[in-house]
């Protein structure tokens, strides 16, 4: 669904905005006719991408800096307000994944993976709630995973952040319901992002990275991975008014992974 009208006078923050999900969420928001606040930490990489939008006749800021700072949050707000005049929607796409067991991983990366996957949500929101109160309501759509529910082996820091986000967009919701500000999560599996094809590099060993990929893929009933564009419309329409009585919920778009059961019947006797 392309509809221009749909985001037309709505204003919508994006961290995570240079790449994968983050980068498709900021790009389908812009086609759906919002204005955009596209946060990363990679200023090049956001550039170039606010760039391609604004060639589309996207109207776009760029807030350049660490999400996991009060004062990247703060001048995220201050541009939504100054430049759009305030904000709606708040997307929080930026994360990041570290490997390691509750013995192997140093206490740095694990304040690391909570800072950015976790406190950034907690910053922004903060920041973006006063200018969603003043416009009459919004929406807060924080991107998790189907770690918040299961989790593989050596990501504790990952699967740690992913139930708090979990747990904070169900606070969050809670507590300012009554201002008709929602709180949503999408819950991805696997996502052809440029993370996810980092870790199949790193582990594939004498393999082709995408023979594992292909592998991950195919762990999905769906027989493959996402494309993030498909996550972005989960995210968009959690964002937008065909959801205005959803709030607190977990959307899991996984391509079925989390309802499959491990136990496999054999061909014969079927």
């Amino acid at each position: 669904m392309n509809n221009m009208s749909e985001f037309a006078e709505r204003t919508a923050v994006v961290t995570g905005a240079a790449k994968g999900i983050g980068a498709a969420v900021a790009a389908r928001l812009a086609t759906a006719g919002a204005a955009v606040v596209a946060c990363d930490v990679d200023g090049d990489a956001l550039h170039e991408h606010a760039g391609r939008l604004r060639a589309g006749g996207a109207r776009v800021a760029e807030v350049v800096g660490d999400v996991s700072s009060a004062a990247t949050a703060e001048r995220a707000a201050q541009v939504a307000r100054e430049e759009f005049g305030g904000a709606q929607i708040l997307v929080n796409a930026a994360g990041i994944q570290r490997y390691g067991t509750v013995e192997t991983t140093d206490e740095g990366v694990w304040n690391e993976v909570l800072a950015v996957n976790v406190t950034s949500i907690f910053l922004f929101a903060k920041h973006l709630v006063p200018l969603m109160r003043a416009a009459g309501g919004g929406s807060i759509v924080n991107v998790s995973s189907v770690q918040a529910f299961v989790t593989q082996t050596d990501v504790v820091a990952y699967a740690a952040s992913k139930g708090a986000i979990n747990a904070l967009t169900r606070a969050i919701a809670v507590d300012h319901a009554h201002e008709q500000i929602r709180c949503n999560t999408v819950c991805p599996g696997s996502v052809d992002t440029p993370m996810l094809r980092a870790t199949a590099e790193r582990f594939a060993g004498d393999r082709d990275p995408a023979d594992l990929l292909a592998d991950w893929g195919r762990a999905h009933p769906l027989g493959r991975t996402a494309r993030p564009e498909e996550v972005a419309e989960a995210c968009v329409f959690l964002a937008g008014p065909r959801s205005s009585f959803v709030t607190g919920s977990e959307m899991r778009v996984d391509g079925g992974l989390t309802a499959t059961a491990g136990v496999v019947l054999p061909e014969e006797g079927r």
